[in-house]
């Protein structure tokens, strides 16, 4: 891997995975494309470019092109410039919420955005391969790597029991995985079909650092910091397996390191919980670590159980048994301690979460729970 193509690398776990990139991949470059939506911020590598600029070798190892993947033209450039050899394929509609209320972008987004990809990825592999005397589906998989980025909700909804697998069928519910699905499935139909080098990972919730505030864990932590009512989905019991981000970025490297071509694999945090757990926990760590709410109230007293939404699957919980049998990786932070992390660095960076909050946010926040 030398010329690496992150898309979506300003959004929540793209930015965790370049800085981890830049530290353990020394000799690679990275080409950050994003578009820069409401959750693709570059605030979330401010640290990274001060890095960088103090060091002008450093700073050749990066790059950041704002742009879109639906932007053919734009891909065929990059891949010919920068002599793209690896894609690792983030940029995404992610929030269910969304997806329910306006399913058009992620229709865009994750699947044409996909196709648009795999498509500039395959034209110019094939290309720079026949300058080179050979077309050859084998030649290519040992110069090339692309990754793409999914989600376990792709698997549909678990009962009591039981976990996801690499050949659990799917069974989407809502817009969002519907349009994950569907881009699955087109990567894998370029191994399949143009011998395209494809790696796939579906992933568990993540949480930590970046998180844009839309998603429960941050929407927690920002609300009880606050003072305001904490939204809870129907009776709170739907169970997450939760990943810490930074493990989930190991992961991702490990894949592309070792992984076999053209196979799956699922990654998960080995920490199921409820999503009332979830929120009491953050409520009793906020109650530990900052000043009380007015008159003393415990932080789980802002509770507030709201009407669930539409399709909300009840369980997702991940075998990640491949990844680490073939692989060697697992988790290495456990959801007490993650959770904490998180906490704390929300605790320290005020200035990020107020530059998040903005109007659009705010007219999000209105519409999806009445103010509250």
């Amino acid at each position: 891997m030398k010329n690496i193509l992150v898309t979506g690398g300003c959004g929540f776990i793209g930015s965790n995975f370049i800085r981890l990139a830049l530290e353990s991949l020394t000799d690679a470059r990275i080409i950050n494309l994003d578009k820069l939506t409401y959750a693709g911020n570059l605030a979330n590598l401010d640290d990274l470019d001060a890095d960088l600029d103090a060091d002008l070798d450093e700073s050749q190892r990066y790059k950041f092109v704002l742009g879109d993947i639906c932007d053919s033209e734009l891909l065929g450039k990059l891949f010919a410039e920068e002599q793209i050899d690896t894609v690792v394929h983030f940029a995404a509609e992610s929030h269910v919420d969304r997806s329910i209320d306006g399913p058009s972008e992620f229709i865009q987004t994750n699947i044409l955005g996909t196709f648009a990809l795999l498509e500039a990825a395959r034209k110019s592999w094939v290309v720079r391969d026949a300058g080179r005397g050979t077309r050859d589906a084998e030649n290519q998989v040992e110069q090339f790597r692309f990754l793409h980025v999914s989600t376990d909700e792709v698997y549909g909804s678990l009962g009591d029991t039981g976990l996801f697998t690499e050949t659990t069928p799917y069974d989407p519910r809502s817009p969002y995985s519907a349009s994950k699905a569907s881009s699955d499935h087109l990567v894998s139909s370029y191994y399949h079909t143009y011998g395209l080098p494809i790696l796939m990972t579906n992933c568990s919730n993540n949480y930590g650092p970046y998180h844009f505030p839309e998603k429960l864990i941050p929407l927690v932590i920002n609300n009880a910091l606050n003072g305001k009512e904490l939204p809870v989905y129907g009776d709170g019991k739907n169970v997450r397996d939760w990943l810490y981000v930074v493990d989930h970025c190991t992961a991702i490297l490990k894949v592309l390191q070792k992984g076999r071509i053209g196979e799956t694999y699922n990654v998960g945090g080995n920490s199921e919980k409820q999503n009332i757990e979830v929120v009491q926990t953050i409520c009793d760590i906020l109650d530990e670590k900052v000043e009380p709410l007015t008159a003393g109230q415990p932080r789980r007293s802002l509770i507030k159980f709201v009407k669930d939404r539409a399709g909300h699957d009840r369980r997702y919980a991940i075998d990640a048994s491949k990844i680490k049998d073939e692989l060697g990786w697992q988790p290495s932070v456990n959801f007490d301690d993650g959770i904490r992390m998180t906490i704390d660095w929300y605790l320290h960076n005020p200035a990020w979460i107020a530059c998040v909050l903005d109007g659009s946010y705010q007219e999000y926040y209105q519409k999806m729970y009445g103010g509250r």
